[in-house]
């Protein structure tokens, strides 16, 4: 008797689908081991599929680990900013933004966040990808002060400077958590970050006269 086979053979995938499998799968490795985790061998075996076959899609593995870590962070930055896409920006909410990125449940980020400066001084793709990323949060930043001083939510600020002391603070306290050196209220921490920077009593400096 003639049997045939009933199972579905497996859909075979296109590249543009094998190279998302790939990058998916090195971005859930970084989340869960950190960006000092991926080799080729290594994501090889997180996808299931042989190093020849990641090299071939991905040669270069710097450029890899600095498109992991711009797709893992710009995810993160879309998905905090989501709420100041338009509208009155408040005090509060600048104060729910710095509270949201001291979350330890953003503790995973943070750690690639602080591989990648680390990983970056021998990487200058991935050095590359850090500033850009870091750009794009400054700015983000400053447009939030910008449009909260506009309707004095805020007290008149430097927005430039002040986004760029708020992204320090915050990194630092970030990093910080990652060996248990901070506050355990990372609220009240979150406050006086946004205080220090908002309230502080100098008033912004200018470029000196021609």
């Amino acid at each position: 008797m003639k049997t045939t086979s009933t199972g579905a053979t497996p859909r075979r995938m296109s590249p543009e689908q094998r190279d998302r499998a790939i990058l998916d799968g090195a971005i859930a490795q970084a989340r869960d081991d950190g960006l000092d985790s991926l080799t080729v061998r290594s994501v090889a075996a997180r996808v299931g599929v042989t190093p020849a076959l990641v090299a071939h899609y991905r040669p270069a593995m710097g450029a890899f680990v600095a498109d992991v870590f711009g797709t893992i962070v710009a995810a993160e930055r879309d998905e905090v900013l989501s709420g100041f896409e338009s509208g009155a920006v408040r005090r509060a909410d600048l104060l729910r933004l710095v509270e949201t990125l001291l979350d330890p449940a953003r503790d995973d980020v943070t750690l690639i966040w602080v591989q990648a400066w680390a990983l970056g001084t021998r990487n200058d793709d991935l050095a590359a990808r850090v500033r850009h990323e870091m750009d794009l949060w400054q700015r983000a930043l400053e447009n939030a002060l910008i449009r909260a001083a506009s309707t004095g939510a805020i007290p008149a600020v430097h927005a430039a400077s002040a986004a760029w002391l708020l992204l320090a603070m915050v990194d630092g306290m970030s990093a910080h958590s990652l060996v248990k050196w901070a506050p355990h209220d990372r609220a009240d921490l979150a406050r006086r970050a946004l205080s220090a920077v908002l309230d502080r009593a100098d008033p912004p400096a200018h470029p000196a006269e021609p």
